[in-house]
């Protein structure tokens, strides 16, 4: 083989490696949940609290809603108005499994073949409350089904969450105050 092609070649190995591979990961000090209910995990969710970053910062009103697709991947359908902006943004992507359907670690994409680490590390019977965990110490959010939580169960996430390694302080309480 010409030498001219080796450079494109490898590459072109390197990127679809690297897209393959992309997404799914877990904080070092974090496990899913095992025993997952993906089916009572569906539904809508409120955004209590989260780590800020790019794609949510100034946003309130947070809600993301879980639906099934087709193709058994999750429907992720996020929604929060900017205050800054004084409007709603919105976000459609989808989710799989990284494992098995009954371990609460999967993957999510909103922009094509790129996804991120997306991990249930705490939910209560009820699947009321969740703890998530991104697939680093950037991203953790704290969901309910309602626009409050519970002092006893934040204050269990709260502690789990520095178990992982989160810093709690830097936590954006995120606004319910708009119908959503």
């Amino acid at each position: 083989m010409k030498s001219k092609y080796i450079a494109p070649i490898l590459i072109g190995a390197g990127i679809g490696i690297a897209l393959y591979s992309c997404g799914g990961g877990i904080p070092k000090n974090a496990k899913a949940v095992t025993n997952f209910d993906s089916k009572k995990y569906l539904g809508k969710w409120y955004e209590i609290a989260r780590l800020d970053y790019k794609w949510e910062r100034d946003l309130n009103n947070v809600t993301a809603e879980y639906s099934l697709n087709e193709d058994n991947t999750i429907k992720v359908d996020n929604k929060g108005y900017d205050v800054k902006k004084d409007k709603w943004e919105r976000s459609v992507g989808k989710a799989k499994f990284v494992k098995k359907d009954n371990i609460g670690m999967l993957k999510v994409s909103f922009f094509g073949p790129f996804y991120s680490g997306y991990n249930v590390v705490a939910i209560d019977t009820d699947y009321k409350y969740a703890l998530v965990a991104g697939e680093s110490l950037k991203y953790m959010w704290i969901l309910s089904r309602e626009k409050t939580i519970p002092e006893s169960i934040k204050a269990d996430f709260l502690i789990k969450a520095q178990e992982i390694g989160y810093k709690v302080t830097d936590l954006v309480w995120v606004k319910h105050d708009k119908m959503n």
